[in-house]
């Protein structure tokens, strides 16, 4: 089932930080995708259905520089199959040695509609991408050409990015801290709760703000915390 728009945007709202916890509630350890973080930190949320491609280490004789001249080529066609409103997501290896693509390819994934962009290993020409309005997370900077390490070999299979299982459908979500995976079968019951999350904790900061100690407030376990929560969320419309 497709990502619903209201969805969506209650997701463009709520931190990787709550959905990790809301799906840490349900047993799920490993949907933050490690070691990768924004080239642009100053953009909205990203969110979208996962695409991926996966690289493989490469073999030089099977992966020369002209295997770039294939119009089959496994990473080009994947920059042009990526639907609109997804989120191409890359197994590099957890090795940002080489690209797992340059600031062309990120271009064009961002032209054709794509959500974002997101590889545990690292981007070429990353000036150049993070200038784009259009989220982009890597590991690291990474300038040599893919070829030299990696091999692209599948689209839209199930993979690892960044010790995180990636299935194609799943629900990615990025902010200024990283990105976490939601399984899609899960991704309305997690993001309600997120949202509800979101809305306790707005109300703590500002209390805190003020003054009040966290004992019996975060988590809320005096009355009077979860009343003063009533009313704030009423005087809110939240």
């Amino acid at each position: 089932m497709p990502l619903s728009h209201s969805t969506r945007d209650k997701l463009k709202t709520v931190s990787t930080a709550t959905l990790c916890s809301a799906l840490f509630k349900r047993g799920l350890r490993n949907q933050f995708i490690q070691n990768v973080l924004p080239l642009n930190s100053s953009l909205p949320n990203m969110v979208g259905e996962a695409f991926t491609l996966r690289y493989i280490p490469a073999r030089e004789d099977l992966n020369p520089m002209t295997v770039f001249q294939d119009p089959k080529h496994p990473q080009r066609v994947a920059i042009e199959e990526c639907p609109p409103g997804a989120v191409m997501v890359i197994d590099s290896r957890k090795d940002a040695r080489a690209a797992s693509a340059g600031s062309i390819l990120i271009t064009r994934l961002m032209v054709r509609g794509a959500a974002g962009a997101v590889t545990d290993g690292g981007f070429r020409d990353s000036p150049e991408i993070a200038a784009l309005p259009f989220p982009t997370y890597h590991q690291r900077p990474s300038a040599p050409t893919n070829l030299t390490v990696h091999q692209a070999m599948d689209i839209n299979v199930p993979i690892g990015c960044g010790d995180a299982p990636v299935f194609p459908g799943d629900i990615i979500v990025g902010d200024r801290e990283g990105v976490v995976v939601i399984p899609a079968h899960m991704v309305e019951e997690i993001t309600a709760e997120a949202v509800e999350m979101t809305a306790f904790e707005d109300f703590v900061t500002e209390e805190v703000l003020k003054g009040r100690p966290t004992i019996g407030l975060y988590p809320p376990t005096q009355q009077q915390s979860k009343d003063d929560f009533a009313v704030w969320r009423k005087a809110k419309g939240r």
